[in-house]
């Protein structure tokens, strides 16, 4: 298995895919932290992909360094959770989340993680490969 967490963790930033009845949406995202399994993320609950969420929890974030070596590709389903310590620990670490939500009782600041189930890769020496967690 690769160690897929090293990877977001030097490419926190990617693109969330989601799905609106037929429709696909990409979106940047940054990675925030993983715990085992769990990637997790935060938004606003003012957003479209909140909604979309909601709705159908089917989720990819996709990362990859500038020399494309490897693409990283998680897919799994987005789960929502209302823990004060996991949204102070977000705040805490990102400044720039700080100062859009500013504490971690904001009423629209939520955090989800995808439970990945898959994970994809892809590098011009290996090319393809998944892994099923």
């Amino acid at each position: 298995m690769i160690d897929y967490v090293s990877i977001l963790k030097q490419n926190p930033n990617g693109v969330l895919a989601t799905q609106d009845k037929e429709r696909i949406k990409t979106r940047v995202f940054q990675y925030l932290f993983a715990d085992g399994n769990k990637v997790y993320f935060c938004t606003s609950s003012e957003k479209l992909v909140y909604a979309q969420l909601q709705k159908n929890p089917a989720v990819s974030f996709c990362v990859y360094p500038q020399n494309f070596n490897p693409v990283l590709s998680i897919n799994g389903n987005a789960v929502f959770v209302e823990d004060l310590a996991l949204k102070a620990r977000v705040l805490d670490e990102n400044p720039l989340i700080k100062g859009i939500y500013n504490t971690p009782n904001n009423s629209i600041f939520k955090i989800f993680y995808i439970d990945v189930v898959e994970v994809e890769t892809f590098s011009f020496t290996d090319g393809p490969k998944s892994y099923k967690l």
